[in-house]
Parts: structure tokens; sequence; C-alpha cells
């Protein structure tokens, strides 16, 4: 799959929940359970067979995070290499993306918006210039956003933005330095349920 730029609400619609790509939620929420298309309105779901339930899931953590599937195997052989439950590694190396950080930390409102960001070279990495999405950072690591494009319009209001994001534990933002820093490893508490790592994990180990 490659990375779908399509309707953000038939994605969520889909599969019966909001996978986080629009910034609206109550726009998303009001046709969630009726399925996209021309029958969509008496389209009813089935239960699907084990293989189905573990390829929606896999799809589900691919949309959410704009993964191709060839990047999202190479993540997932990864947390089958490390030591301990593979589903939390596989969340672990997904939340530490570049990306995603920027957007957990508040200075975005959708993964998509924050990869654009990176990739326009807005922020640092320790002082440093990053514009790679898929970076993963480390503890102690600090993304701050470039001097140079702090005036721009899209930080206009980031200041109380900051201070207002609703955090995971992992990540520390000091709103005045309009920056963030990674002071844990990703917890299982603040992991997303939007998809099941479980199933995920099953699909490709049967592969």
């Amino acid at each position: 799959m490659g990375r779908y730029i399509g309707p953000k609400n038939k994605i969520a619609r889909r599969f019966g929940v909001n996978l986080g790509l629009k910034t609206n939620a109550s726009k998303v929420a009001r046709r969630l359970s009726q399925m996209p298309g021309v029958h969509g309105p008496t389209k009813r779901k089935g239960a699907g067979s084990s293989f189905g339930k573990q390829l929606n899931e896999k799809q589900k953590a691919k949309y959410v995070y704009g993964l191709r599937e060839r990047q999202f195997r190479k993540y997932v052989e990864e947390a089958i290499r490390q030591e301990g439950d593979s589903g939390v590694n596989l969340q672990r190396l997904l939340e530490k993306r570049m990306d995603n950080v920027v957007f957990r930390a508040g200075f975005a409102v959708t993964r998509a918006q924050a990869r654009q960001m990176v990739g326009h070279n807005m922020f640092s990495l320790n002082g440093k210039k990053m514009n790679i999405p898929s970076h993963l950072v480390k503890v102690g690591d600090e993304i701050s956003i470039k001097e140079t494009k702090t005036k721009k319009k899209i930080f206009e209001k980031i200041t109380e933005t900051l201070e207002k994001a609703n955090l995971p534990s992992w990540i520390a933002v000091d709103s005045k330095k309009k920056s963030a820093k990674i002071t844990n490893q990703p917890s299982e508490a603040d992991f997303d349920r939007v998809f099941d790592v479980k199933l995920i994990i099953e699909y490709y180990s049967q592969r």
C-alpha cells in the first residue's frame, strides 16, 4: 500500500473507528457507523475470518502512522527481534518516530501535518538539523522549532497550544522554549488503542 492521500473519513468509516487522521473528531463520529460507498447505509460488517481481522489491524496501524508496507514490515521484524513483548516493542518503535513525537508533543494537529513539518525542515534535534520523519528518537533527545521558523503563521499561537497539549508520560514540553524532551521510553499506558498489536504480530509471524 502506498501512502493514502484520499478522503480520510472513508478510512475511519471502513474500520468503524476514528484513526486520528482528521482534526474534527465530532465530524468523523457522525458517520462512523456507516460503511463508505453507495451501499454504505445498508452494508453490514460480518464477523470476519482470523486472517481478515489480522489484516484489518495491520491496515489500521499503517493508516494511523502513515506508513507503506515495506516500512511497516521492517518495524514489525525489528520488534520481533528485540527482547520482551513484540507487540509493546512494535508500538514503542512507531511512537518514537520523529514525526509522531512532533504530533504527540502538540506541535502539529495530525501525524500527516507533523510529517510535512519535519520534512520541510522546521525542527532541530539536539540543536542539529533533522528533517527525516522516520528517525527514531532516544531518551534525552530534545526537539525544538528552528529559530528561523518560529515566525511562520503555523506557529503563531504555538506557546498557548503547547501549554494546553495533552502530553504522554514520556514527553516533557517547555512552551517558552518551544521544545520537547524525551524523558523516558513510551509507556503502554499512553498507547493508542485503535488497533490490536497482538493480531498484527500474528499476521506477520504466519507469513
